[in-house]
C-alpha cells in the first residue's frame, strides 16, 4: 500500500509539473490576442456592409482567412511577413458551426506591391474542401497550388461565373476604407506554428485546432466567431 501511494504521489507530481512547464503565459501570447481581436473587428466591419463580399460566397466558403493591418514595412528584405487566422466551419466535410481559429501568416512580394504604403486588411475565403484541407498542412502558393482570383463584391456581382466558380480561394483587399478584390497570385498561406504553440500549448497544430468547437477558442476570439456564425451560420452548397 505505501508503494502503491508512493506511486500515486510521484505521477501527481509529474502530472502537475507538466502542466505547469506547458501552461500559457498570457503575457506572452499578447500579439496572438491583439491579432484575434482586430480580426474580428475586421470580419464584422466588412460583414456588416452589403456591398462588399456577396452573401453566396460567405455562405458557400468553408474557410475564411483574416489578415489585420499588413503593413508594406513587413515585407521588407528579411523575410518577414503578414500575420492573421484562419476560421473553419466544423464537421465532416466542413458543414458544421465555425470553429477555434488557427493563426496563419502570409508572405510574398505581391503583397508588398498590393498595399503601398498604407495599412490594408486582407480577407479570404476558402471555397472548396480541397482548399481548405491543403491550407491546414501545408504552405500553400497562391496561383500554384491552388487556384486563386481577387474575388467579386456587391450584391449585384456574377459570384456564380465560372471564374470564380473555379477559384478554391477568392481574396480581398481593404485599404482607407476602398474594399475591393485583390489578386495575390504567388503569395503563400501558411500556419503560424511558433504562434499556434504560443497561444494553445506546445502541441497544437493548425489542422488539430480547426476542428476544434468554438467553445476551444481563445475569448479574444470570439467576436470573430460570432460575426461569421451570425453572417452565415449553415454552408450552402
Amino acid at each position: 500500500m505505501r508503494h502503491a501511494r508512493n506511486r500515486i504521489l510521484v505521477t501527481a507530481g509529474v502530472l502537475a509539473f507538466g502542466s505547469l512547464l506547458f501552461a500559457k503565459d498570457p503575457s506572452k501570447t499578447k500579439d496572438e490576442q491583439d491579432r484575434l481581436q482586430n480580426s474580428g473587428r475586421v470580419m464584422q466591419e466588412i460583414l456588416n456592409v452589403p456591398d462588399d463580399i456577396p452573401q453566396d460566397l460567405v455562405d458557400k466558403a468553408r474557410c475564411v482567412v483574416v489578415m489585420p493591418s499588413v503593413l508594406k514595412a513587413a515585407f521588407v528584405v528579411g523575410g518577414s511577413y503578414g500575420r492573421g487566422t484562419m476560421v473553419c466551419r466544423t464537421g465532416k466535410d466542413f458543414t458544421g458551426p465555425w470553429g477555434a481559429p488557427a493563426m496563419y501568416a502570409l508572405e510574398g512580394a505581391s503583397v508588398g506591391l498590393q498595399i503601398g504604403g498604407e495599412a490594408t486588411d486582407f480577407v479570404f475565403l476558402i471555397m472548396n474542401d480541397r482548399g481548405a484541407s491543403s491550407l491546414l498542412h501545408s504552405k500553400v502558393k497562391l496561383g500554384a497550388d491552388l487556384s486563386a482570383a481577387a474575388g467579386p463584391k456587391g450584391r449585384s456581382a456574377a459570384a456564380d461565373t465560372d471564374a470564380y466558380m473555379r477559384a478554391e480561394i477568392l481574396s480581398y483587399s481593404r485599404a482607407r476604407g476602398v474594399f475591393a478584390g485583390a489578386s495575390l497570385e504567388g503569395s503563400t498561406l501558411r500556419p503560424d506554428g511558433e504562434a499556434n504553440r504560443r497561444l494553445y500549448g506546445s502541441e497544437a497544430r493548425a489542422a488539430n485546432i480547426i476542428s476544434e468547437p468554438n467553445g476551444s477558442a481563445p475569448a479574444a476570439a470570439h467576436d470573430l466567431i460570432a460575426a461569421l456564425q451570425n453572417s452565415s451560420p449553415q454552408l450552402k452548397r
